[in-house]
């Protein structure tokens, strides 16, 4: 199931380890001590852009209101509201929604992370950064900067494997409840900003007795205070300005913050849950040092891979690898990272986990589909299947760590060992026997 022992699943000595985290600490520093105008005038550019597409979106929304008027003067054609007002109407969602992504995730969840915080400049940095979400910023930090990144994946510690009501690995108990988790799915992906603003006051725990309403209280209020204003902002006060249009105009904003919520969850995702994203137990995290840490953060995330627009939108997080590793690095400096991360992969045989985004997502939606049933259904075996893997497998299947012993001019790790370990998982005929009990041959003719 989960990983215990890092360095053993890894096939890494400690000297190993060690040298991995000194290079991770070099490449840091290195790209570090070169920050300068160039990135600072990346971020400044960024947040223009996106407070541009804001006012745009905004402005195009309220474009018919004013045609409506001038129709009724007689200086629009009666045709006009049928075509160039449907088309305004959209333009501005889109815009609107487009502006909503990049400011939630290249400009807000990066400049809450402490990535522009070198420059001094106080409009753009942490302790003053509020973003466009119902989430507040200091629950966001908390659950996220804090919780998340320094319990990446350990079970039980990072509530973010899962975050609470999806079973995203095997380790997580099965109910009956989790039948319903492709509904829950297709909920959470719509509703995300919401699931995120409640996150962090832990509502389960609270109503478990596990967390006292004194201390959930004043994040509630918190909570409710932040999203009220957002409601207000995009529900009440814009689309009171269209007037009659009232309604169509509330409806833009919700399709714009619908196109936010469901690609904040789909990048995030596919940086987490992917196949070969692992899991580790308590025991790992309790016993490692900073070298393992890097470890588990390379090891736990997950890249896909696109052109530059595609980077921008999903705030450099096609990048998840490096981003787990260096949280507080200036999002734009991720893609010259990752070539050094991956020279280190090559050099001790340790996977890199990337590809294209369809395929990452499909694997992850694939994943929570399959996780929706019991375990009994489920054909892999629970130390090497796709969605998990320990270093059991290496016991269960000896001829592969046989492989990886022997002597050989070029270095066999962890990397070589998963590509041995897939090709011994179940294919699609004894999948079709264990759901059916017939071969594939006999499904095929019935």
């Amino acid at each position: 199931m989960a990983i215990s022992d890092i360095a053993s699943y890894a096939h890494l000595s400690e000297e190993d380890v060690a040298e991995i985290g000194r290079r991770f600490e070099e490449i840091e520093k290195q790209h570090r001590d070169s920050l300068g105008q160039k990135d600072a005038r990346y971020i400044r550019t960024l947040i223009r852009i996106q407070r541009t597409l804001e006012v745009t979106g905004r402005g195009l929304l309220m474009v018919p209101t004013a045609g409506m008027a001038l129709n009724k003067l007689g200086m629009l054609p009666k045709s006009w509201k049928n075509t160039a007002h449907w088309g305004f109407k959209w333009a501005g969602a889109s815009a609107l929604g487009l502006a909503k992504i990049l400011e939630n995730l290249e400009i807000g969840h990066n400049t809450m992370h402490g990535q522009w915080d070198w420059m001094n400049d106080p409009e753009i940095h942490s302790a003053t950064w509020e973003w466009d979400n119902s989430c507040p910023s200091s629950g966001w930090k908390h659950s996220h900067n804090f919780v998340h990144h320094k319990y990446t994946n350990v079970l039980g510690m990072d509530n973010d494997v899962g975050y609470g009501i999806l079973r995203v690995t095997r380790d997580r108990r099965w109910k009956p409840s989790t039948l319903l988790q492709p509904v829950t799915n297709v909920v959470l992906a719509s509703l995300f900003q919401w699931a995120v603003a409640f996150y962090d006051v832990e509502l389960g725990r609270v109503f478990a007795g596990k967390k006292s309403w004194d201390e959930a209280r004043p994040q509630l209020m918190e909570v409710l205070n932040k999203s009220g204003r957002q409601v207000l902002k995009d529900y009440v006060l814009f689309p009171a300005m269209a007037g009659s249009r009232y309604r169509e105009v509330a409806f833009a904003n919700m399709m714009a913050n619908l196109a936010r919520n469901l690609w904040a969850y789909a990048v995030i995702f596919c940086g987490h849950f992917p196949d070969d994203a692992e899991t580790f137990t308590k025991e790992q995290y309790n016993t490692e040092d900073k070298s393992e840490w890097y470890l588990r953060q390379m090891l736990g995330s997950a890249n896909f891979h696109g052109g530059l627009a595609l980077s921008v939108l999903s705030g450099n997080l096609n990048y998840q690898i490096e981003h787990h590793l260096f949280p507080d690095m200036p999002s734009n400096r991720l893609a010259q990272i990752s070539k050094q991360v991956q020279q280190i992969c090559r050099e001790y045989d340790l996977p890199y986990n990337t590809g294209s985004f369809p395929k990452q997502f499909f694997q992850v939606q694939r994943t929570l589909l399959k996780l929706s049933l019991p375990n009994r259904f489920l054909v892999a075996d629970p130390d090497n299947a796709p969605e998990v893997r320990s270093e059991a497998a290496f016991k269960k299947y000896p001829q592969v760590e046989a492989e990886l012993q022997s002597s050989s001019p070029q270095r066999k790790g962890l990397a070589t060992g998963l590509r041995m370990l897939r090709r011994l998982r179940p294919g699609v005929r004894e999948i079709v026997r264990a759901y059916t009990g017939r071969s594939t041959h006999t499904a095929a003719r019935g």
